[in-house]
């Protein structure tokens, strides 16, 4: 076979190989997605103004006081933010880290990503970079039957052969406290009742701080909508704003923040 023949046989397999993905700089931006191979750098991260989120005081301090200190290299907690949906969880998680950017540049920096997408090759990763992580997992739950899923994450939390790296903390958000289904069924279990719920519990309780967001009140969702229409400059009326929550079947932060994008709109504005 001639060498000419070899080099285009070569060639050709190179076209046919699928394209080696670049690893990311962990050190240049403020946030990653993590697609379960590689990392996307994001920048900027996209976060509200702390000042601006109102009706969660209590959470908060405490995400704020955690992620500052996974920043400073100090003793952190995994993160466990659940409850009522559109309440900031996720928002806070990234205004927080945002914060803790601004305090301490290039410090920490946050990676999104999924519970079935690589998590054991992205914590092999991160474990050689000298910087902290937020390794986000957002809008978690597992169905009732998904004990493969749940128990791997327990076994990344506390309690494997193999945690995750120092310089890591998981922060989860979940419309359960379980984040596994539950059923009334479970109560009734004859044989042992408490063994199954217990099961289910265990996954929350490998969080070191567990945080729990519930819809918000009448004054609450006002005082929101105060805060963002005075950063923006905009007026609004109270009652076209209880209407709107009326129409959305509910109030919450997501609702509140909604309402001032139609009263920008209204009035021609960008925010």
């Amino acid at each position: 076979m001639s060498e000419a023949l070899l080099t285009r046989i070569a060639q050709a397999l190179e076209r046919l190989a699928p394209a080696q993905l670049e690893s990311a700089d962990w050190h240049a931006f403020p946030a990653y997605v993590w697609d379960g191979k590689a990392a996307r750098g994001i920048t900027p991260l996209d976060a509200p103004a702390l000042g601006l989120m109102q009706g969660i005081d209590k959470q908060k301090a405490a995400v704020v006081e955690n992620v500052s200190r996974l920043s400073r290299g100090a003793a952190a907690h995994d993160m466990l933010l659940w409850g009522a949906r559109g309440m900031g969880k996720s928002a806070l998680l990234r205004a927080a880290t945002l914060a803790a950017q601004q305090a301490s540049p290039g410090s920490i920096a946050l990676v999104q990503a999924s519970p079935d997408a690589g998590l054991a090759d992205l914590f092999s990763t991160l474990r050689k970079v000298d910087r902290r992580f937020l390794v986000f997992l957002d809008d978690l739950g597992f169905d009732a039957g998904d004990s493969d899923g749940a128990r791997k994450l327990r076994s990344w939390l506390e309690g494997g052969v193999e945690a995750r790296p120092a310089n890591v903390r998981l922060a989860v958000t979940s419309n359960r406290r379980a984040i596994v289904e539950r059923h009334l069924s479970e109560q009734d279990d004859p044989i042992n009742p408490r063994d199954v719920i217990d099961d289910r519990l265990a996954l929350a309780d490998r969080f070191g701080l567990s945080l729990g967001f519930h819809n918000c009140t009448q004054d609450d969702y006002l005082a929101i909508i105060a805060g963002y229409a005075e950063s923006f400059g905009l007026t609004y009326d109270e009652s076209d704003a209880l209407e709107w929550s009326k129409r959305r079947g509910g109030r919450s932060g997501r609702v509140a923040w909604q309402y001032v994008n139609e009263l920008a709109g209204r009035v021609g504005r960008a925010i």
